[in-house]
């Protein structure tokens, strides 16, 4: 494989955005991987890596902190993109009992934070590059059951927002846009008893994002397609 494919993993420092970075580094690609803050396990990555995987410093809520990345790239400078930022939010997960500041930190991280980022950056991929955007089979409504409500809805949010910019921005330029499910995985959020390893899911996605083409689909980390 040729090895001067780039791309910019925002949300790297940990969990499933660390192991794309392992995994992409692994498979020749340049990785720009982001941390909000120093974290030691994404350091020892770029350590191990070097030179493959270079950390910048992004905050996907604050959008001051990647406008340096425009003057970082260029234009067309990256193949690929994933946007890989996520909370739980408020431990009850009641659309009943969450307060204005929770559902608007939920629906900021989880949604309207990495879609604003992804429109920002989104000149920055080539064109028939690709977009991916870390969410959940719990944002499909078809496949709900109910329950964790903040959760739930913010991923869905971001699933509209996601196919919005590859309806209107991405489309014209043959970029692919992707809704990445991960699958149930052994990290923080998904806990010790999660089926998938870190390493199982990161090789999945990284596939998907190689082999697409075109469009939007909302798709799982085995590229199955998953009920909007």
């Amino acid at each position: 494989m040729a090895d001067d494919r780039k791309i910019l993993i925002i949300g790297a420092s940990r969990g499933i955005g660390l192991g794309l970075a392992r995994e992409f580094a692994q498979r020749g690609w340049k990785v720009f991987a982001s941390e909000r803050s120093e974290g030691d396990a994404l350091h020892d990555a770029a350590e191990e890596h070097r030179p493959r995987i270079e950390i910048v410093t992004v905050d996907v809520t604050q959008p001051d902190s990647y406008e340096g990345l425009k003057g970082k790239f260029g234009e067309g400078a990256l193949d690929a993109i994933i946007v890989n930022a996520g909370i739980s939010g408020a431990s009850h997960q009641s659309a009943v009992q969450a307060s204005a500041d929770e559902v608007a930190h939920v629906m900021m991280t989880n949604a309207f934070g990495p879609a604003r980022l992804a429109h920002e950056l989104l000149p920055l991929v080539k064109d028939g590059g690709t977009l991916g955007l870390m969410t959940s089979r719990m944002g499909s409504i078809a496949d709900s059951s109910g329950g964790y409500e903040l959760y739930r809805t913010s991923k869905v949010a971001q699933n509209m927002l996601a196919k919005g910019i590859a309806e209107q921005q991405a489309k014209t330029r043959g970029i692919a846009v992707r809704s990445l499910h991960p699958g149930w995985v052994q990290t923080d959020m998904g806990g010790p008893h999660a089926k998938i390893t870190v390493e199982e899911s990161a090789a999945g996605l990284a596939d998907v994002i190689e082999s697409a083409e075109g469009g939007y689909r909302f798709v799982d980390y085995s590229g199955d397609e998953l009920p909007f």
